[in-house]
This record gives C-alpha cells, structure tokens and sequence, in this order.
C-alpha cells in the first residue's frame, strides 16, 4: 500500500518533534554542583557587615566574636542592623544622656529576638556589637553604652580589626 504525499509529509513532522528523553548526567553534574555551593556557602563564620566609610580600631584579641544584635554609628546615623534608627547631630543636641529612638529599637528587637525566650537573658543581659569609627567622640559614645544599658543589653563587644601577629612582632 503505497502512502499518500499528506501521510508522508505527517510523518516526517513527527519524526522531526519527537520529545527528546532527559540527560541523567547533566542532572547528576547539576545536583553536584549545587551540593558543593551549599556546603561551602554554609559556613559558621559570622562576618560583621563592612561600611566604607568607618575606619574600624585594631585588635589583637584571639577570641571569635558570637553572633550578636549589631549597632552601627555610621558617620552620620546610627543604625540597629542597617536600619537607620536617628541621627547623630539630634543625639548629640540633646542634652540627656539616653537616646530614646534607640532605646525603643533595642526593646523591640530584644522583643523578637530568640534570646528573649531564655528566662536567663533577663538575669544576665542581652549581647550587642557596637560598630563605630574608631575617631567618634566620648559624648555619643557614652550615650549609646548608658541607653544600651537601659534597655538591658549589658554584654557590650566593640567591633575592631584583628592585627596581623606579623605586624605586632616586627614593632
């Protein structure tokens, strides 16, 4: 039986289209590869955010930093996490020595916090990360540690470079 030329033609449509079955080595190579990323990309390290525009102090101690609630004085600002809480010239025109933009942050933050659920964060205060220039004046610096304290976050860490131990030996 001899096929017509539309049967013909419908064939070698279908031959053209067929669905092409899945390359299982590709997959495997993609799945690998993703398993790796996410090992390596899932470190311990806690890295404090970097600004530009804060020359941070140096430090020689050995200890690794725990992984904290972070206040930033910024050149112009100061902010809780990025967030930008006040500004440094209303903080330093003011003549108390609490900031209470800051301090309401800090109760709202200890308020989500995971270490709010401890019954013993209340006994021993809660840890916070202060990030600043290392040329900001006393008068600010004195006021974010007396709010910090306020609001019950006692177990203050200043951010700082770790010295080289090679640059401390040759000195």
């Amino acid at each position: 039986m001899k096929m017509s030329r539309r049967a013909k033609r419908m064939e070698r449509h279908h031959a053209r289209h067929k669905q092409p079955g899945l390359n299982m080595v590709s997959l495997m190579d993609i799945f690998t590869i993703l398993v790796f990323f996410l090992l390596v990309s899932s470190s311990t390290v806690h890295q404090l955010p970097s600004r530009k525009d804060i020359r941070l102090p140096t430090s020689v101690a050995q200890r690794v930093p725990q992984e904290t609630l972070v206040i930033t004085v910024a050149p112009g600002q100061i902010l809780i996490d990025g967030r930008k809480v006040v500004e440094i010239s209303e903080v330093l025109a003011d003549d108390s020595t609490l900031i209470p933009a800051l301090e309401q942050e800090l109760h709202f933050q200890a308020t989500k916090s995971r270490i709010a659920s401890f019954t013993d964060a209340s006994e021993q205060g809660r840890a916070v990360t202060i990030m600043g220039d290392e040329d900001i004046s006393y008068a600010l610096l004195r006021k974010i540690l007396n709010t910090c304290r306020e609001a019950n976050y006692t177990r203050v860490a200043f951010a700082a470079l770790q010295a080289s131990r090679v640059g401390r030996d040759a000195s």
